[in-house]
């Protein structure tokens, strides 16, 4: 029998769930090779402009594997509807029969890419937090805030984006926290020392020159091709670059530019999963700078899929 669970009841699932400690176990089951993870496929849409990501694996001698399919229209917002659309699908491991169609509108994915971020931060973030950068106003940006402040409670928050009236009611929605608004990245650059990136970009928005000491930057918009929101010559200059996934930062996301523009080499850049199970490749004090380049991995999709059919079904 196929379980449906819609949107509002994943929304009530998901709170009690450790999403950050199921990335975690994510990507070092990935990065350990215990997954069967294959190529993303994707569709590119111009009119409108959007695009569709399908996502799929499983982890060995589990019981599920789960097929994602997740959906970015950024004119949504003229229609009142949300930019990010799709559905989870969980499947018997042993038979294949169908168990659960999770109706999430692409809810999961953003959760699990904003967990991710928060996670990467516990591994390299400075210990001393100036402020919190957000470039960016959507919904990714909102949940990369709201997770990384439930370890950095406190903060001051620079946020930038491209529309104005966004940027006010990003501020507005997110009043709990001291918000400003910058008037540039560079700005945003100049009073943060954690930074997270988080839109669709095809032009590089934060510049090497611009980044203080010691600064962090988890970069999750560019997950095509297309896409680029850091200068190439700032993953020169960072001391560390770690990507979620060394096969797809070959063809798409931060590291694949900076490789094709020749400001860094694959011997640079180091997988996450490695890197959290290895105190040497983590942050050794306050002045590195580090990268973090997220093109989101099924795994991820794995592990919150399991998570909220097994509390469902347990309830």
């Amino acid at each position: 029998m196929t379980t449906i669970i819609n949107q509002k009841q994943i929304k009530s699932i998901v709170k009690d769930i450790d999403v950050v400690a199921a990335m975690k176990e994510g990507f070092v089951q990935y990065s350990n090779q215990n997954t069967m993870v294959p190529p993303v496929g994707e569709l590119l849409f111009n009119n409108p402009k959007g695009e569709t990501h399908i996502k799929y694996g499983y982890i060995k001698e589990d019981d599920y594997f789960v097929i994602k399919v997740a959906s970015g229209f950024y004119g949504n917002v003229k229609f009142g509807i949300s930019t990010s659309q799709g559905m989870m699908l969980l499947f018997s491991q042993k038979t294949g029969e169908p168990r659960g169609i999770l109706l999430d509108e692409g809810l999961l994915t953003d959760i699990r890419t904003a967990a991710a971020g928060a996670m990467v931060s516990q591994y390299f973030a400075p210990k001393k937090i100036k402020g919190i950068g957000i470039i960016g106003t959507g919904i990714q940006a909102k949940l990369q805030l709201q997770y990384l402040q439930r370890f950095y409670p406190n903060i001051s928050v620079w946020v930038w984006g491209r529309d104005a009236e966004n940027t006010k009611k990003f501020k507005n929605q997110l009043g709990e926290c001291e918000i400003k608004i910058a008037s540039s990245t560079t700005q945003v650059a100049q009073n943060c020392n954690l930074i997270v990136t988080t839109t669709p970009s095809e032009i590089p928005l934060l510049k090497e020159e611009d980044i203080l000491e010691g600064t962090h930057i988890t970069a999750v918009g560019a997950d095509t091709e297309n896409k680029q929101e850091l200068e190439s010559a700032l993953l020169q200059k960072a001391d560390i670059v770690v990507v979620d996934s060394i096969s797809q930062s070959k063809t798409r996301g931060e590291v694949f530019r900076a490789l094709k523009d020749g400001f860094i080499t694959q011997a640079n850049v180091v997988e996450l999963g490695i890197a959290i199970q290895t105190p040497s490749l983590q942050r050794k004090n306050d002045t590195q700078i580090t990268v973090a380049d997220l093109t989101g991995v099924a795994v991820q999709d794995i592990m919150i899929a399991k998570a909220v059919y097994k509390k469902y079904m347990n309830n």
